[in-house]
């Protein structure tokens, strides 16, 4: 276990909390290049990979996912092994599986597309609207991928105002440009 695990889960969760078997979320932090993410991991998959702060993730998770969260690195490691491969241009794909059940329906259905934009290429809200048969939809595009529970990994920085114009980001416009230069560079 990370000391990452550790220190999110102490300032997340009661200082008696004791267990001895695997909880039903995995829960900790990757401090990477693009500062902290919070990470959980569901039987089903990633269901946060987020640049909001822990608590907040914390919260929402218990509130909409389940109660018994702690750390389990059999679980958050390969999680964590993905991101360091990706953030170091040496993993183009992830396979670790998502788990949206943070994001409503359309933004699943919107999530979900962003799946199968490639690596290294860029599309826009505009786009995303025509391929899901939604083309007046723009603004609800962007508010999908703007709540995207599972970022980097599902990934909507891949998507564009425009040519000229990069739009907004979770993680910050900084954020954006790195990791569009990351698939640019590989």
């Amino acid at each position: 276990m990370s000391s990452g695990d550790i220190d999110a889960l102490l300032r997340v969760t009661s200082p008696d909390y004791v267990g001895t078997s695997h909880p039903d979320i995995a829960f900790g932090t990757l401090d990477g290049p693009l500062g902290r993410l919070t990470l959980a991991v569901t039987g089903r998959g990633v269901v946060a990979c987020s640049y909001e702060d822990e608590n907040v993730v914390f919260e929402r998770i218990s509130r909409e996912v389940g109660t018994f969260i702690g750390p389990d690195p059999r679980r958050l490691d390969p999680v964590r092994r993905e991101l360091d491969a990706y953030f170091s241009a040496r993993l183009r794909a992830f396979t670790t599986t998502v788990d949206l059940r943070l994001a409503t329906q359309f933004s699943r259905t919107v999530l979900q597309m962003m799946l199968s934009v490639p690596y290294g290429t860029v599309t826009t809200y505009r786009e995303i609207a025509e391929r899901i048969g939604r083309p007046r939809a723009l603004r609800a595009v962007g508010n999908a991928l703007g709540s995207n529970p599972v970022c980097v990994i599902v990934p909507c920085h891949r998507v564009v105002e425009s040519e000229s114009v990069l739009g907004g980001y979770a993680g910050g416009s900084a954020a954006k440009e790195r990791l569009l230069r990351i698939e640019s560079r590989a």
